[in-house]
């Protein structure tokens, strides 16, 4: 078969050999190939620029995997009333790749083992080069038992969403006015042309003539004062975003007492200005749409029987979407006229989906040919985006 001479190999083990060779693998021998992948991963990594080790942005979060199994060992019923799994998945927000991942019970925290895969991500970034790096989580990952430790190696900052408890927000309801600062969101896309008229919301008529409970964002703004949690012994900086809240009922305005609602972000970052921080702290939703792509690859799912070899299947079906983002690190940024050029077509394949990756790059029509002890692989079309993968395999090739 051609995929068998593509591959040198005599067979391929057929798929529903997957679970079996799942369940052959225990902890110790999971952690084991975690620990290849990221040594395959420094050696990407060293063919970086410089300005590439500036400072790794490490993204925690939880994700429920949910199953219709009945009989999958360690399944749990998780706080949605879903059963399934809640695996941890730690990943680098510069490149979207995956560090580290690891299966859980359905009914465990998001937090539940954080601090320590965060760890185990921080150890592969400064082995890899990164000078420094910033964490970033939602308000269950706020870890404050950890920061002191974070923040004493001088190389780490962080930036966590931290609880509302209602001693924070009597705290910033008591500062003065000119405490706060009107928060400016940047516009969410540029037009490139002239800008047009903006549709009737007809949400909004069908809320106001049924007379629904209707709230309306009227503005942002910022401030921050000092906060020293109970397990901490250093004084951290405390980000404090106010919403300003308009409910309305039909034509009626409600004084609601709730009309301020409060966001609260916790750091060692005392230079950032604070409106720059909120963005920062916002930018890691863009972990939820690398989770979906993970889910579309099915590399979160659950398809063999124990939490174990789940965690297995789940760290090597991963692995697909960590060879897509070392495909963009290989590409060459050779200096010269066309420097840009590459500069954007490399940042161009990082942010690919992984279906039109796989679409643009590997599933090619393509003849292959024994010739001169040479396998030669004849592709049978032209597409737009070929240059860069024969700069890949140019690289590859020496």
């Amino acid at each position: 078969m051609p995929s068998l001479d593509a591959l040198g190999a005599r067979r391929i083990p057929d798929p529903t050999t997957a679970g079996d060779f799942c369940r052959r693998f225990d902890k110790s021998a999971i952690r084991a190939l975690l620990d290849a992948i990221n040594d395959t991963r420094l050696k990407v990594w060293a063919q970086q620029p410089s300005a590439f080790f500036a400072e790794a942005i490490l993204d925690a979060d939880g994700s429920l995997v949910e199953t219709t199994g009945q009989c999958k060992q360690g399944m749990d019923i998780a706080y949605n009333g879903t059963w399934g799994y809640h695996p941890l998945v730690v990943t680098l927000a510069n490149t979207a790749e995956v560090l580290s991942l690891v299966n859980r019970s359905g009914n465990r925290p998001s937090h539940e083992g954080a601090a320590a895969e965060i760890d185990y991500a921080l150890d592969v970034c400064f082995r890899g080069g990164f000078r420094r790096a910033l964490l970033r989580g939602d308000t269950d990952f706020s870890q404050t038992q950890h920061l002191d430790r974070w923040h004493d190696s001088g190389r780490v900052r962080f930036l966590f969403g931290y609880d509302a408890q209602l001693n924070l927000k009597n705290h910033a309801a008591e500062l003065a006015e000119n405490a706060w600062k009107r928060l400016r969101r940047p516009p969410r896309y540029v037009v490139k042309t002239e800008p047009r008229q903006r549709p009737a919301n007809v949400k909004e008529q069908i809320v106001r003539e049924r007379e629904f409970k209707n709230l309306q964002l009227q503005a942002e703004h910022v401030a921050e004062f000092d906060y020293r949690p109970t397990v901490c012994r250093h004084t951290y900086r405390l980000i404090v975003v106010r919403k300003d809240i308009l409910t309305t009922q039909g034509q009626q305005v409600l004084f609601d007492e709730c009309r301020y609602r409060y966001s609260f972000y916790i750091t060692n970052d005392q230079t950032t200005p604070a409106d720059e921080l909120v963005f920062l702290a916002n930018e890691r939703c863009n972990q939820e749409n690398l989770l979906a792509q993970l889910k579309a690859l099915r590399a979160l799912h659950a398809p063999v029987d124990t939490l174990l070899s789940n965690w297995a299947y789940m760290v090597m079906t991963a692995l697909a979407w960590n060879l897509k983002a070392w495909f963009a690190l290989c590409l060459p940024e050779t200096p010269g006229p066309h420097r840009v050029t590459y500069q954007t077509g490399k940042r161009w394949v990082l942010g690919l989906e992984f279906r039109t990756f796989v679409n643009t790059f590997i599933k090619l029509p393509c003849q292959l040919v024994r010739a001169g002890r040479r396998l030669l692989f004849r592709l049978l079309s032209w597409t737009p985006f070929q240059p860069i993968l024969f700069r890949l395999v140019g690289v590859l090739g020496h």
